[in-house]
Protein backbone atom coordinates (compact mmCIF):
# COMPACT_ATOMS: atom_id res chain seq x y z
CA UNK A 1 0.00 0.00 0.00
CA UNK A 2 2.55 2.74 0.87
CA UNK A 3 4.61 2.03 -2.36
CA UNK A 4 1.46 2.15 -4.30
CA UNK A 5 0.40 4.91 -2.84
CA UNK A 6 4.07 7.30 -3.63
CA UNK A 7 3.49 5.58 -7.17
CA UNK A 8 -0.28 7.77 -7.44
CA UNK A 9 1.57 10.90 -5.79
CA UNK A 10 4.36 10.83 -7.71
CA UNK A 11 2.17 10.65 -10.86
CA UNK A 12 -0.33 13.36 -9.57
CA UNK A 13 2.83 15.49 -8.82
CA UNK A 14 4.01 15.23 -12.68
CA UNK A 15 0.82 15.75 -13.84
CA UNK A 16 0.41 18.83 -11.86
CA UNK A 17 4.42 19.69 -12.71
CA UNK A 18 3.01 19.63 -16.71
CA UNK A 19 -0.60 21.38 -16.82
CA UNK A 20 0.26 24.13 -14.36
CA UNK A 21 3.26 25.55 -17.25
CA UNK A 22 0.39 24.61 -20.00
CA UNK A 23 -2.81 25.99 -18.05
CA UNK A 24 -0.14 29.25 -17.96
CA UNK A 25 0.71 29.31 -21.44
CA UNK A 26 -3.17 28.95 -22.40
CA UNK A 27 -4.24 31.56 -19.81
CA UNK A 28 -1.79 33.89 -21.86
CA UNK A 29 -2.79 33.28 -25.24
CA UNK A 30 -6.27 33.93 -24.23
CA UNK A 31 -5.47 36.62 -23.04
CA UNK A 32 -4.02 37.80 -26.02
CA UNK A 33 -6.96 37.73 -27.76
CA UNK A 34 -9.06 39.29 -25.13
CA UNK A 35 -7.00 42.29 -25.56
CA UNK A 36 -8.21 42.27 -29.05
CA UNK A 37 -11.56 42.29 -29.09
CA UNK A 38 -14.90 43.45 -27.48
CA UNK A 39 -17.62 40.87 -27.68
CA UNK A 40 -21.47 41.40 -27.74
CA UNK A 41 -23.40 40.04 -25.73
CA UNK A 42 -27.66 39.90 -25.92
CA UNK A 43 -29.74 38.72 -22.59
CA UNK A 44 -33.13 37.88 -23.90
CA UNK A 45 -36.12 38.92 -21.42
CA UNK A 46 -37.37 35.60 -20.75
CA UNK A 47 -37.29 32.21 -23.12
CA UNK A 48 -40.55 32.24 -24.37
CA UNK A 49 -40.19 32.16 -28.82
CA UNK A 50 -41.24 35.58 -29.14
CA UNK A 51 -38.62 36.75 -26.78
CA UNK A 52 -35.79 35.08 -28.38
CA UNK A 53 -36.64 36.59 -31.52
CA UNK A 54 -36.99 39.63 -30.19
CA UNK A 55 -33.49 38.88 -28.82
CA UNK A 56 -31.88 38.65 -32.49
CA UNK A 57 -33.62 41.62 -33.85
CA UNK A 58 -32.58 44.08 -31.05
CA UNK A 59 -28.73 41.99 -31.74
CA UNK A 60 -29.10 42.98 -35.38
CA UNK A 61 -29.66 46.89 -35.13
CA UNK A 62 -26.99 46.74 -31.86
CA UNK A 63 -24.18 45.35 -34.69
CA UNK A 64 -24.96 47.97 -37.05
CA UNK A 65 -25.12 50.72 -34.91
CA UNK A 66 -21.78 50.19 -33.07
CA UNK A 67 -19.82 49.57 -36.30
CA UNK A 68 -20.44 53.13 -37.02
CA UNK A 69 -19.11 54.47 -33.58
CA UNK A 70 -15.14 53.93 -34.29
CA UNK A 71 -13.45 54.58 -37.55
CA UNK A 72 -12.18 52.20 -39.77
CA UNK A 73 -8.69 50.98 -38.97
CA UNK A 74 -9.47 51.83 -35.24
CA UNK A 75 -7.57 49.75 -32.47
CA UNK A 76 -9.81 48.28 -29.46
CA UNK A 77 -9.24 51.00 -27.36
CA UNK A 78 -10.31 53.42 -29.69
CA UNK A 79 -13.34 51.18 -30.64
CA UNK A 80 -14.08 50.82 -26.46
CA UNK A 81 -14.13 55.05 -26.22
CA UNK A 82 -16.82 54.76 -28.69
CA UNK A 83 -18.97 51.92 -27.27
CA UNK A 84 -18.38 53.64 -24.08
CA UNK A 85 -18.91 57.00 -24.93
CA UNK A 86 -22.61 56.06 -26.88
CA UNK A 87 -24.35 53.66 -24.44
CA UNK A 88 -26.96 55.68 -23.91
CA UNK A 89 -27.68 55.57 -27.79
CA UNK A 90 -27.15 52.11 -28.13
CA UNK A 91 -29.70 50.91 -25.32
CA UNK A 92 -32.00 53.50 -27.12
CA UNK A 93 -31.77 51.97 -30.44
CA UNK A 94 -32.44 48.25 -28.63
CA UNK A 95 -35.23 50.27 -27.26
CA UNK A 96 -36.77 51.39 -30.29
CA UNK A 97 -36.80 47.90 -31.63
CA UNK A 98 -38.59 46.16 -28.85
CA UNK A 99 -41.26 49.29 -29.10
CA UNK A 100 -41.49 48.54 -33.10
CA UNK A 101 -42.08 45.04 -31.76
CA UNK A 102 -44.97 46.13 -29.27
CA UNK A 103 -43.21 45.27 -25.87
CA UNK A 104 -42.29 47.87 -23.12
CA UNK A 105 -39.57 46.23 -21.91
CA UNK A 106 -36.14 48.37 -20.79
CA UNK A 107 -33.23 48.13 -22.74
CA UNK A 108 -29.69 49.12 -21.03
CA UNK A 109 -26.28 48.17 -22.29
CA UNK A 110 -22.82 48.82 -20.42
CA UNK A 111 -19.16 47.74 -20.86
CA UNK A 112 -18.53 44.99 -19.01
CA UNK A 113 -15.94 42.16 -18.26
CA UNK A 114 -17.99 38.43 -19.10
CA UNK A 115 -16.58 35.40 -19.12
CA UNK A 116 -17.74 33.42 -22.05
CA UNK A 117 -17.80 29.35 -23.50
CA UNK A 118 -15.91 28.37 -25.83
CA UNK A 119 -17.99 29.42 -29.45
CA UNK A 120 -17.73 28.39 -32.63
CA UNK A 121 -19.23 30.62 -35.52
CA UNK A 122 -19.28 29.86 -39.58
CA UNK A 123 -16.10 31.22 -40.19
CA UNK A 124 -13.86 31.69 -36.49
CA UNK A 125 -13.75 30.64 -33.09
CA UNK A 126 -12.89 32.34 -30.08
CA UNK A 127 -11.83 30.41 -26.72
CA UNK A 128 -13.46 30.08 -22.96
CA UNK A 129 -12.41 33.22 -21.10
CA UNK A 130 -13.15 36.80 -20.02
CA UNK A 131 -13.85 39.08 -22.68
CA UNK A 132 -14.95 42.86 -22.38
CA UNK A 133 -18.08 42.83 -23.73
CA UNK A 134 -21.08 45.27 -24.77
CA UNK A 135 -23.77 43.99 -22.59
CA UNK A 136 -27.35 44.20 -23.66
CA UNK A 137 -29.63 43.36 -21.22
CA UNK A 138 -33.54 42.80 -22.63
CA UNK A 139 -36.74 43.19 -19.91
CA UNK A 140 -35.72 41.11 -16.90
CA UNK A 141 -32.58 39.78 -18.95
CA UNK A 142 -33.77 35.76 -17.72
CA UNK A 143 -33.64 34.25 -20.99
CA UNK A 144 -31.22 32.95 -22.83
CA UNK A 145 -28.22 35.09 -24.34
CA UNK A 146 -26.47 35.59 -27.67
CA UNK A 147 -22.93 36.36 -27.84
CA UNK A 148 -20.87 37.76 -30.93
CA UNK A 149 -17.88 39.71 -31.83
CA UNK A 150 -18.86 43.84 -31.94
CA UNK A 151 -14.99 44.64 -32.19
CA UNK A 152 -13.56 43.97 -34.96
CA UNK A 153 -17.22 43.42 -36.71
CA UNK A 154 -16.38 39.70 -37.41
CA UNK A 155 -20.44 38.84 -37.00
CA UNK A 156 -21.26 41.68 -40.42
CA UNK A 157 -19.73 41.57 -43.27
CA UNK A 158 -16.71 39.13 -44.52
CA UNK A 159 -14.60 37.60 -41.71
CA UNK A 160 -11.64 37.39 -43.92
CA UNK A 161 -11.69 40.79 -44.85
CA UNK A 162 -11.88 42.04 -41.06
CA UNK A 163 -9.45 40.21 -39.87
CA UNK A 164 -6.77 41.41 -42.40
CA UNK A 165 -7.98 44.82 -41.56
CA UNK A 166 -7.35 44.02 -37.59
CA UNK A 167 -4.02 42.84 -38.65
CA UNK A 168 -3.27 45.67 -40.63
CA UNK A 169 -4.57 48.33 -37.74
CA UNK A 170 -2.30 46.26 -35.28
CA UNK A 171 -5.11 44.53 -33.39
CA UNK A 172 -4.50 41.10 -34.30
CA UNK A 173 -1.07 39.02 -34.81
CA UNK A 174 -0.99 36.89 -37.49
CA UNK A 175 -0.28 33.96 -35.14
CA UNK A 176 -4.12 34.96 -33.45
CA UNK A 177 -6.17 35.32 -37.01
CA UNK A 178 -4.39 31.80 -37.90
CA UNK A 179 -5.43 30.87 -34.15
CA UNK A 180 -9.30 31.42 -34.56
CA UNK A 181 -9.50 30.96 -37.93
CA UNK A 182 -8.26 26.96 -37.79
CA UNK A 183 -5.37 27.76 -40.19
CA UNK A 184 -2.75 26.88 -37.35
CA UNK A 185 -4.46 23.77 -36.90
CA UNK A 186 -5.56 21.76 -33.65
CA UNK A 187 -7.00 24.99 -32.57
CA UNK A 188 -10.28 22.77 -31.25
CA UNK A 189 -7.84 20.90 -29.42
CA UNK A 190 -6.13 24.02 -27.83
CA UNK A 191 -9.68 25.43 -27.17
CA UNK A 192 -10.40 22.57 -25.24
CA UNK A 193 -8.05 22.41 -23.13
CA UNK A 194 -8.14 26.44 -22.43
CA UNK A 195 -11.67 25.99 -21.45
CA UNK A 196 -10.90 23.18 -19.54
CA UNK A 197 -7.88 25.19 -17.56
CA UNK A 198 -10.45 27.96 -17.17
CA UNK A 199 -13.04 25.22 -15.24
CA UNK A 200 -9.99 24.96 -13.19
CA UNK A 201 -9.25 28.45 -12.31
CA UNK A 202 -13.05 29.22 -11.31
CA UNK A 203 -13.24 26.25 -9.17
CA UNK A 204 -10.35 26.72 -7.25
CA UNK A 205 -10.61 30.33 -7.11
Amino acid sequence: MPNRLRRWEAALMIAVAVAVPAGMWLNAEQAALADSVIRLHVIANSDSEADQALKLQVRDRILGQAADLYPAGADVETARQGIEEHLTQLAQAGQRVVEEQGYDYPVTAAVKEVWFPTKRYEDFSLPAGKYTALQVVIGEGSGQNWWCVVFPPLCLGSVTEELEAAEQAGSFTPGQTALITGESGGYVVKFKAMELWEHLKRKFT
